[in-house]
């Protein structure tokens, strides 16, 4: 008997999620905390540079978690479970063979990066010596993310927790072993996120070995099958072109930032992580539509689906409301722990009123997000991210011209208002896929 879908059980998945990214900060801290202590300022800027350009090669296959969700909560619903098995199967088969095309690559893709972004000769030496041992463990750190999404789309967002918890918590205890006790500086680290990685790969392989009880996972005929393996490609060629113009907007707020100058730009760095910390907080409530709207999309239960949109958006609505109650009573002192520079302090102030905005201006976009991730609705996402990206560009120039830094913080504006109301034009199509299908009455 299926689960009843209720306000307890949209908790039971978001909850953990909101945990799992309460952690991810504190790594960042430890790593370049550890290598802090050596005393110098290039190991700090090599760790920095090093994690950054590996996370961007690592960012572009974001869209295997995303589209394993999707797919693999719909088979659930429908009770397909060798699907599901096989599922993993091919989520896991893309991860080891991205990582491996990623180690075979990393001479160019190194240099690629910093002909990009070019540093010191002692910061790329180090940056080098962490990322030729990291990359090494690019097949587990991608194949996670099918992994990932494969639990998320069965509510078994505890299990999700577990593997954060192991991968942070070894990470930070090797890290200062191998960094400090040990003296490795900078490999000492990288080695510890290598080690870390491929454990959470270990945890995560034994949290679904359910599924490799069976035949399904490792039936040539039903892990290759085409017609499903084609889909499953055009929802992640969806999801990567959407990622990618997600990206491109975010990237370009940066830049134009810049055009006025180090303070505004520096302003702008502070205010962006209230918008990471928002990201944080709805993760766990878009996971929850993601697994609960496609299982209700597969069962062909269209009141199932609707209520499992309203009731994660309403606790992600009333998140954004907590967060912007916070940003408006709190961000000042925020502002004043994270920069010490009295003209940066006081320029983020003066933008401060767009972040304590942003979570209620953004939480149909975010939302939205993950409804239609759920429902594999990926053709839609992509070509309302293309409107939203066209728009934001044709917006944010004149607003910049006329009002400065404001017009570049209310472009930002603009496109999550557009990607809302975009997403929520096509959502009637959405619901009406998961009506069930009438039976043809023989003459």
């Amino acid at each position: 008997m299926a689960e009843t879908l209720t306000n307890r059980r949209v908790l039971k998945i978001a909850l953990p999620i909101v945990l799992s990214n309460a952690t991810v900060p504190i790594l960042g801290v430890v790593d370049t905390g550890v290598v802090g202590q050596l005393g110098e300022a290039a190991p700090i800027g090599a760790v920095g540079i090093g994690a950054i350009i590996l996370s961007a090669i690592y960012w572009i296959f974001g869209f295997l978690r995303m589209g394993t969700t999707g797919l693999t909560s719909q088979a659930s619903g429908a009770g397909d479970t060798d699907e599901v098995d096989a599922l993993l199967s091919r989520a896991l088969l893309i991860g080891f063979g991205a990582g491996a095309v990623i180690i075979l690559a990393q001479v160019a893709l190194f240099h690629g990066a910093f002909w990009v972004a070019p540093a010191s000769e002692e910061v790329e030496t180090l940056a080098r010596q962490y990322m030729v041992i990291r990359v090494w463990s690019a097949p587990a750190t991608i194949a996670l993310y099918g992994i990932t999404g494969w639990l998320i789309a069965q509510e078994r967002t505890r299990a999700v927790l577990a593997i954060q918890f192991l991968m942070n918590g070894s990470n930070i205890a090797l890290s200062y072993y191998l960094g400090l006790e040990l003296g490795w500086g900078v490999e000492g680290v990288a080695w510890a996120t290598f080690m870390a990685e491929w454990s959470g790969l270990a945890l995560g392989l034994w949290l679904c070995r359910a599924a490799f009880a069976g035949t399904a996972w490792r039936t040539a005929a039903r892990v290759f099958d085409l017609v499903r393996l084609k889909h499953m490609a055009v929802v992640n060629t969806d999801i990567l072109i959407r990622s990618v113009l997600l990206q491109a907007i975010f990237v370009s707020f940066l830049f134009y930032g810049a055009e006025f100058g180090d303070v505004p730009l520096a302003a702008n760095q502070i205010l962006v992580q209230f918008l990471n910390v928002t990201a944080y907080a709805l993760d766990g409530f878009a996971f929850a539509a993601e697994a609960l709207v496609g299982r209700a999309l597969g069962a062909k239960a269209r009141g199932e689906l609707r209520r499992s949109a309203v009731l994660s958006s309403a606790w992600g609505a009333g998140t954004c409301v907590v967060l912007a109650i916070c940003f408006a009573m709190f961000g000042t002192t925020v502002i004043d722990i994270m920069a010490k520079s009295v003209e940066v302090q006081e320029a983020a102030r003066v933008y401060l009123p767009y972040m304590v905005a942003a979570p209620i201006v953004g939480v149909a976009a975010w939302m939205l997000d993950g409804i239609f991730i759920g429902a594999t609705r990926t053709a839609d996402m992509r070509n309302m991210m293309i409107v939203s990206t066209i728009v934001y560009f044709a917006a944010v120039i004149p607003l910049m011209a006329a009002f400065g830094n404001h017009g570049l913080w209310l472009g930002l504006h603009v496109s999550f208002v557009v990607r809302g109301l975009t997403l929520a034009w096509k959502y009637p199509a959405l619901e009406a896929a998961a009506a069930p299908s009438k039976p043809v009455v023989a003459a």
